[in-house]
This record gives C-alpha cells, sequence and structure tokens, in this order.
C-alpha cells in the first residue's frame, strides 16, 4: 500500500522551491530571500529533502498526541459529567463547575474542545455589526448606574416567567439585582429604596427611553410638570440626574449583564433547586452577587465614590418620594374626587385650605394614601357612595387650626 504523506500548502510550495534549488534552478540567496530564511536554514531544508524528500519538509510531531494532551480515563469523566449535569452550559461556566465541585481543573479551550467533539456545543459565527464608538468607563464608582429589567423564564420549568430588575455601576461593574414579577412603578421604586438605602444616592442613572421610566409623550414637552412617578422620585425628590438612552447598545454594560445572567444564573438557580423569586432574592444577596462581583468587577480610575448617604430629611420622607403621586383640585364642598373615590376635607387641618387648591395626592407603598399641601398632610374623611354633604352650609375657606390633634384612627398619625 503507497503511504501517504499530509502537507500543507506552505509545505507544498516550500518544497517546490527546494525542489527548483536542488535542480539548479535558483541559487541558496534567491531561495533565501523567497522563502524569508537565512542560508543556512536552506541548506539544511535541502540536506532533509535529498535525504526524505517530500517528508523531510513535514513537522516532526503531526500525527502525534499531544504531551498536554487530557489522559483518556479523565476525558471519558469529564464527557460523562457534561452529558449528566453541564449539557446546556457554556464552556467558561462548565470548566468553572467542573474545577469547583469536581475538582477538575481544565481550561475553557479544553472543555470547549470537548464539547464540540460531543455536540454539546456549537460555536458561534460572528455577525456583521454596525459600528459604534467605545465610551470609556466613568471614572469614579457612583457616577453613573445603567438600569433595566429582563423578563425570563429564570427558573425555567419550575416557575413562571418573572422579572429581573438590575443595575451596574459603570465604572466597577458592579451588579445589584433584584427578582420581582414586572418593572412596573412600584416594583422599581422597592429596587431603588432598597438600592440607596443601602449603598446611598448615585450622581445618576441610564434608563430606557422608550419605558415605564420615561414619558415622550408629545404632552411632556408642552407640561414641564408631565413626568413620570420615578423621573419625579429621582430628579425632583432626590436630585439624581436620569439620563436617557437612546438604543439599547448606549447602555450595553447592562444588556451585557442580562446575556451573562441568562447563561449563568438559571443554571446557578437549577442547581440550588430554587424556584420562587424570595428564595431567588435571598440567594442574591447572601450568596451569588457577591460571587459574581468577585469574579467580574473592575477597579475605577479614582478612588472617589460618588454616592451620597441620604440625610435625616431624605430618610423621613422616603415613604413621601416613593409613592405615586397626582394633583387633584380641592372641589367647592371641599371633597377631593380620585380614582372614582370620594374624600372628605375635615374642619382641622394644619395648613389653611382655599377652594380650587392643587392637593398632591400621595398613593404610598404601604397601600395608604395621604394628601399634601404645602408641605402639611391633610385630614380627610373617605366618603361613601352617593353619601350626601357634610354640610350646606357655603364654606370658603378651612382655615389652618392651631391646636390641632389628628383622630387616633388617622392613618399618618
Amino acid at each position: 500500500m503507497d503511504n501517504y504523506i499530509t502537507m500543507s500548502q506552505k509545505e507544498i510550495n516550500k518544497y517546490d522551491i527546494i525542489k527548483k534549488l536542488i535542480n539548479k534552478e535558483l541559487n541558496g540567496t534567491e531561495v533565501s530571500k523567497i522563502l524569508n530564511l537565512s542560508t543556512r536554514q536552506i541548506r539544511r531544508l535541502k540536506r532533509k529533502v535529498q535525504d526524505q524528500g517530500a517528508k523531510g519538509l513535514v513537522h516532526g510531531s503531526r500525527g502525534r498526541s499531544s504531551n498536554r494532551a487530557t489522559p483518556e480515563k479523565e476525558k471519558d469523566k469529564i464527557i460523562k459529567l457534561l452529558h449528566k449535569h453541564y449539557h446546556d452550559f457554556g464552556p467558561l461556566l462548565a470548566s468553572e463547575k467542573l474545577e469547583r465541585i469536581h475538582s477538575i481543573k481544565k481550561d475553557k479551550t479544553t472543555i470547549r474542545a470537548i464539547m464540540i467533539s460531543e455536540g454539546l456545543w456549537k460555536p458561534k459565527r460572528k455577525k456583521k455589526e454596525t459600528h459604534r464608538s467605545w465610551r470609556q468607563r466613568k471614572a469614579s464608582s457612583g457616577e453613573l448606574l445603567q438600569y433595566d429589567g429582563s423578563y425570563e423564564y429564570w427558573f425555567e420549568n419550575r416557575g413562571k416567567k418573572c422579572c429581573l430588575l438590575s443595575c451596574v455601576d459603570d465604572a466597577t461593574g458592579k451588579v445589584y439585582a433584584k427578582f420581582d414579577e414586572h418593572e412596573g412603578v412600584e416594583p422599581t421604586f422597592n429596587f431603588w429604596r432598597d438600592y440607596i438605602t443601602e449603598n446611598g444616592k448615585p450622581y445618576a442613572i441610564y434608563v430606557d427611553r422608550f419605558s415605564t421610566y420615561s414619558m415622550n409623550h408629545k404632552l411632556a414637552s408642552e407640561n414641564e410638570d408631565t413626568l413620570t412617578q420615578f423621573q419625579r422620585a429621582m430628579e425632583t425628590d432626590l436630585n439624581v440626574e436620569i439620563i436617557h438612552a437612546k438604543s439599547p447598545e448606549a447602555k450595553g454594560r447592562v444588556e451585557v449583564l442580562f446575556k451573562t445572567l441568562q447563561d449563568r444564573l438559571i443554571k446557578e438557580l437549577r442547581l440550588q433547586n430554587i424556584s420562587t423569586p424570595d428564595k431567588a432574592n435571598e440567594f442574591l444577596k447572601n450568596i451569588y452577587l457577591e460571587e459574581f462581583n468577585q469574579m467580574f468587577n473592575v477597579e475605577p480610575r479614582t478612588n472617589a465614590n460618588l454616592h451620597k448617604k441620604l440625610i435625616k430629611q431624605e430618610l423621613d420622607k422616603l415613604d413621601s418620594i416613593f409613592s405615586r403621586q397626582y394633583q387633584r383640585v380641592v372641589r367647592n364642598d371641599f371633597t377631593i374626587h380620585h380614582k372614582k373615590e370620594r374624600y372628605q376635607l375635615l374642619k382641622e387641618q394644619s395648613v389653611t385650605i382655599c377652594k380650587k387648591d392643587k392637593i398632591t395626592v400621595e398613593e404610598r407603598m404601604d397601600n395608604t394614601i395621604q394628601f399634601r399641601l404645602r408641605g402639611k398632610y391633610l385630614n380627610y374623611s373617605v366618603l361613601p357612595e352617593n353619601q350626601q354633604k357634610v354640610s350646606q352650609e357655603k364654606i370658603w375657606v378651612l382655615p389652618k387650626t392651631t391646636a390641632h390633634t389628628p383622630p387616633s384612627n388617622h392613618p399618618w398619625r
């Protein structure tokens, strides 16, 4: 049977040139320039071809197993573990789990090659990217936080679809995250109340332009008071700047974060057999986020921390700040209509109230309602349906009561 030699195109071209040297069609100096090798190397290659033919140009280790190759017994063990526990893991995460749980230390390239050969991983073809300019990270911690929510079956078939709310510090990559049913006003308020109580107020927050966090209705440009609840709470009450991203790529760090978490966190929750948001939040807070941040955080360019601690006045007003707020007008009979309910303002008040005054209604997260005028909270009672007016006497103003004691059953006492 003929012996075949496997050669690369480069080796074939080199062989053709050396043959011309042997046949004296070219001299050593010319061949040296063509192959970009020294004349000493050319003489050595010439001797090899004369002695061994084309085989002399083939690398000596070709066809041999690498000295660093994974032993077959260990490779078989890795394959069994991958199929049993990590069949849908990525190579990097699988290599981390093999090292941490099974004490098998192999780099992700080795695991990737095994997974490809076993059909557990398919190399991804890079798609053509739209050119975008690179933006350097912010210099200081707390200077900018990117915030968003991701809807996913985080518990796979063990639970219903829910939302992971998360923010990432642009300077350090530090992540804060929390599960909730959706990314509406109440979950967002709860998320940020917890964050600023624990870490302080950031300098600015980067959010989606088209979402529940910003309003792009044409009336927004005509009425400067038309702010969303989130933007009002942050900018007006806490003096935290809100920046609206014009595209998902603009806040790429939080978008990349969700891709990473959709790959890693879902599998971690499966390994921990967690299937509820409450258990998942406990796992995030006590274990996962600390380990995740240690793995992926970077050092900021400065030592400054732009988070600001809440002052006492802000701490005392958190229930008010993180509430849904609306403007309502005092009617002629000193009632307020709000969401199909009627409320009667009582005579005993801490501030003078006139007809047509604009009252701020606070719908708080504890499901209570407060009415505020010029920084003071008002006494009121809820009117039943079809309730007659309290008095037919014409009253034009409810004067401030100097000695005022709220009723014992008043919700804000």
